[in-house]
């Protein structure tokens, strides 16, 4: 099928997609722009639909989807985005607490105190932080277990030392 007929098959169906699109959008003009973008995709990925398949299964989707992506679009813009011309006290407490901005200190903090522990407890510690369970650094590491276990409460202390500046923060 060439790009002419599939074209013509495709505005066939229009009225009923304009009667599908109105069980989303309950908004006679909003229909009319789900099918206009239903129409679009379909024209311009007609490449993608194969000879033989059920044209209009194919068409509900592309709409059921253009619709449901539409919809996240706004939900996500309106939730990010203060419409007001003054920002009321609660967005601003959301805003303050929600920027993290003090974040990118902490993490450099705890790279600097990561920084000062030897690769003997850095190692270990890592691995135990990452995941792994005692037996596996200890097999990876070549180390008794209890050696292992050692490691870790040392380095464990060492970076408490070291960011002795937070310890209320988190209590």
């Amino acid at each position: 099928m060439n790009k002419h007929e599939f074209n013509a098959l495709v505005i066939q169906q229009s009225e009923s997609l304009k009667m599908y699109a109105k069980n989303f959008t309950r908004d006679h003009e909003d229909a009319n722009d789900l099918v206009q973008d239903t129409l679009l995709k379909a024209v311009t990925y007609f490449k993608n639909f194969r000879d033989g398949t059920n044209l209009r299964g194919w068409l509900y989707t592309i709409m059921k989807n253009t619709f449901i992506n539409n919809y996240r679009r706004v939900v996500k813009t309106n939730s990010f985005i203060t419409k007001e011309d003054e920002i009321s006290q609660t967005n601003l407490v959301v805003s303050a607490t929600k920027n993290k901005g003090e974040n990118k200190f902490v993490i450099e903090d705890i790279h600097y105190a990561l920084s000062k522990l030897s690769d003997e407890y850095y190692i270990p510690f890592t691995m135990y932080f990452e995941g792994y369970k005692y037996h596996e650094i200890s097999d990876h590491l070549k180390i008794p277990i209890g050696t292992v276990k050692t490691r870790i409460h040392v380095a464990r202390k060492s970076m408490k030392k070291t960011l002795s500046a937070y310890k209320y923060e988190v209590e």
